[in-house]
């Protein structure tokens, strides 16, 4: 099988996201507006600095990987979703892909709308604390396993999903929380043992520790054990999410 089929439906995919600038590029630029004169500028005129760092630029490396996590899996588990409710998903499920085209193909265009989102993001919190990046190569290959992983989680909660309540469960209930409670407004070393325990169980803060360690060149965990969890987050929801594929649960008959 060529890599037409695959082209395709990475093309649409994408072809799909862009038909809606508003959602994809101008929500992402004012949420992460308000962000900075909230928390920013707010709060950040009392921290001041957190490690030797000025707040406002302390919070960019969170703040992108917010924006990172919601797009990626947004883009994923809309998308399937909505073919499932108008049984599209069946002639997709009989054309030549295989199964690892057709996951690729939707993992790949969520992944890019985290990456276009993260850049929106990153762009517009520099205008405010400055452009800095300590580990350019890192922080990217940081941020592309977390969207891989949370494309790759949307892919599965709409397979698994009867309801859009179901789709929108997870962000609501698991993913936001965890992000919130992950370091995107303070470091581990701010807390009490017990709450920073708590904090270290959380994989979502390794994912923000370790884009802030190639941004900023700061960390409370090493960087090496975070790009390995996260990496190893990411292969075991492709994982799953080919395995639910390949079985046909909850897309076939």
């Amino acid at each position: 099988m060529s890599s037409l089929g695959l082209r395709t439906l990475l093309d649409k995919e994408v072809r799909r996201f862009l038909r809606v600038p508003g959602q994809t590029l101008l929500s992402p630029l004012v949420t992460t507006t308000l962000y900075f004169v909230v928390f920013g500028f707010s709060l950040g005129s009392r921290l001041r600095e957190v490690e030797g760092v000025p707040y406002a630029r302390f919070i960019v490396p969170g703040l992108v990987t917010l924006g990172v996590v919601s797009n990626a899996y947004l883009n994923s588990a809309s998308s399937l979703f909505v073919m499932k409710l108008q049984g599209t998903i069946f002639d997709l499920l009989v054309s030549p892909l295989s199964y690892g085209q057709v996951l690729a193909g939707f993992v790949g265009a969520a992944v890019l709308r985290g990456a276009l989102v993260g850049a929106v993001m990153w762009a517009v919190a520099g205008a405010f604390a400055g452009f800095e990046l300590a580990h350019p190569l890192f922080a990217v290959l940081m941020l592309l396993l977390v969207a891989t992983a949370f494309a790759a989680l949307g892919f599965m909660t709409a397979v698994w999903a009867s309801s859009f309540e179901q789709v929108n469960f997870f962000p609501t209930f698991i993913i936001t929380p965890l992000t919130f409670l992950g370091g995107v407004f303070y470091s581990a070393k701010m807390l009490t043992p017990g709450l920073r325990q708590f904090t270290l169980v959380n994989p979502v803060f390794y994912m923000v520790d370790g884009v802030r360690y190639g941004m900023l060149g700061l960390s409370d965990a090493h960087p090496a054990v975070g790009l390995g969890l996260v990496a190893a987050l990411a292969a075991a929801a492709l994982a799953g999410a080919y395995a639910m594929l390949r079985t046909g649960y909850k897309l076939r008959g």
